[in-house]
């Protein structure tokens, strides 16, 4: 037998009395409370449970890509979890506006009564770095010392073991290298792409010398530019240049998955292609919006307090600034538009590679006699 249902209160089932009673001014243990202080309080706490959400959506995208092999419908679904995050993202680089509403003056109330403590201490955005990809030699150091030296014991230990584990730019990696149409029969995605680029090289470097309005000096710096640009290609045809970048530190994809991520690119219009493209690209814009936020964090930081230090210990707001421009994961896909040719020019690919990659249906079902 069933049990029965319980009533509900609406006040119980979201534990308002403890969410409530969550906003404790240090200001008002020192005897003189500062106003803005709850504002501030509350933004920071409504970031820490966007981030739990994020974590959530986050979590299961991670496990369908962690899987050997990722069924069609789950990338659908990814893509939803994505599109959420995106949202959330959005409307936390909204809130800034909302902590400008506190003047510097209004700031400076409270702000010496939170010193050590920092928005660079907020294990969960973290973790939300460390699952998407960013990676530790990647990190710009925090008064000289290691992001986690920050934190207490149990919580360093969890962030040390986290970096551990699989990240999403690492499944997506291995994802993206067991693409199956880069090699297909007798076509071969390199070998055709190579030469519709430098067909359209060619053509653009005749079109330079032939054009009776460009200076020679001109004439001489475009031509450059196209041939500096044709060398940037080589990266994409031959392994040994893109492996180079890599230990550069130029790119960090694996060829594989350079390769793959272009093709989906180029041929994002084949049915079986749209769902990874628009996965490809729902990270593209978690990427540039967790940047947007940084940036837009240190402006309202530089607002606040100038160039005075963090009450953490950090630069302020030279820490914050460089992180926006430091801390991509994704920055192989924004590259990715400087290999892009239009569509009139892409190679036509064979029947073969065409019918695998659509859907097909026949009417050669058994019907019932």
């Amino acid at each position: 037998m069933s049990k029965p249902k319980e009533s509900v209160n609406y006040s119980d089932y979201l534990k308002l009395d403890e969410l409530l009673s969550c906003q404790e001014l240090i200001s008002e243990k020192y005897g003189r409370p500062s106003h803005d202080e709850t504002l501030f309080i509350i933004i920071h706490q409504t970031y820490e449970l966007w981030f739990k959400q994020i974590l959530h959506e986050l979590d299961d995208v991670l496990r369908t890509f962690k899987e050997d092999i990722v069924d069609e419908k789950n990338i659908g679904i990814a893509v939803l979890r994505c599109n959420r995050i995106i949202e959330i993202q959005k409307l936390l680089i909204d809130q800034v506006r909302i902590l400008e509403t506190m003047t510097p003056l209004d700031f400076l109330e409270f702000r010496n009564l939170l010193t050590p403590a920092s928005g660079f201490q907020s294990i969960q955005f973290r973790k939300i770095e460390i699952k998407l990809g960013l990676q530790p030699d990647q990190r710009l150091k925090y008064g000289n010392q290691e992001y986690y030296d920050s934190y207490l014991n149990d919580d360093k230990d969890e962030l040390r073991h986290l970096e551990k584990e699989l990240s999403l730019f690492e499944a997506v990696e291995k994802w993206l290298e067991r693409t199956p149409f880069i090699k297909y029969g007798d076509y071969n995605f390199v070998e055709e792409y190579q030469k519709a680029v430098w067909k359209i090289t060619e053509e653009e470097e005749k079109k330079v010398i032939s054009d009776p309005n460009l200076s020679e000096e001109s004439r001489s710096m475009r031509t450059k530019m196209i041939k500096d640009n044709a060398q940037h290609f080589r990266s994409i045809f031959e392994e040994k240049e893109h492996q180079k970048r890599v230990h550069n530190k130029e790119r960090r994809f694996s060829y594989k998955a350079m390769l793959a991520a272009l093709f989906i690119h180029l041929y994002r219009h084949q049915p079986i292609l749209h769902l990874p493209y628009k996965f490809l690209a729902s990270l593209l814009d978690i990427d540039e919006l967790f940047t947007t936020w940084r940036y837009r964090h240190s402006l309202m930081v530089l607002r606040m307090i100038g160039k005075k230090i963090g009450t953490g210990g950090s630069s302020g707001y030279e820490y914050l600034r460089t992180t926006a421009d430091k801390h991509k994961i994704f920055s192989d896909l924004f590259d990715l538009s400087t290999f892009l040719i239009s569509s009139s020019q892409l190679p036509t690919l064979p029947d073969e590679v065409i019918q695998a990659l659509g859907f097909y249906y026949t009417n050669a079902v058994n019907q019932p006699k």
